[in-house]
């Protein structure tokens, strides 16, 4: 693309067979409040192999992922991860320690209430803030995408939004059938 080409300067001169190069990528990275810049955004949006390719959106979103996406990224999968840990040893491994019939331990029952209730207030809490939230947002500004004849928000049209509110929706279902 020939817009973005203005954004590279390429010296004249060489220096032992290297010829320096500036990117004047600023606006492509941050916004004028400091913010991240919705270019990547829009790049994506237009949908044009030839503009993804380009040496200066590689490294616009070179400098993206390595600043704030990859860490926010990596942190939401390691707090995943963890939490999916502490599931399955309340629901599997701790439950499943004494044999068929028997009841556990006072400190075995008790580690068990310490992880459901981890799970239901941090894991689950978390989901139905976030859920809620994306949701109340598209209600309030009327964005809604068919399902069938039902309008359903727009924030829901994703498979991992979708599949996050079945999840969601099964931790309540598990909460209500939980044992007093």
């Amino acid at each position: 693309p020939v817009l973005m080409d203005g954004l590279i300067w390429r010296s004249r001169v060489t220096e032992s067979g290297r010829r320096r190069v500036n990117y004047y990528i600023k606006h492509l990275v941050v916004d004028a409040e400091g913010g991240i810049a919705p270019a990547i955004e829009w790049i994506t949006d237009f949908n044009d192999p030839k503009v993804v390719c380009h040496p200066v959106v590689s490294i616009v979103t070179d400098i993206v992922w390595e600043g704030v996406a990859f860490q926010s990224f990596l942190t939401g999968k390691l707090w995943f991860l963890f939490t999916l840990m502490v599931f399955v040893l309340s629901q599997s491994i701790l439950h499943h320690l004494q044999p068929l019939g028997v009841e556990g331990p006072e400190s075995q029952r008790i580690a068990i209430l310490v992880c459901r209730v981890f799970i239901y207030t941090c894991s689950m809490g978390q989901q139905i803030f976030k859920h809620g939230r994306r949701t109340l947002q598209d209600i309030r500004e009327k964005d809604f995408i068919r399902f069938g004849r039902c309008p359903v928000p727009a924030s829901w049209g994703t498979w991992q939004e979708t599949v996050g509110i079945i999840l969601t929706f099964l931790l309540l279902l598990m909460l209500c059938m939980e044992p007093i």
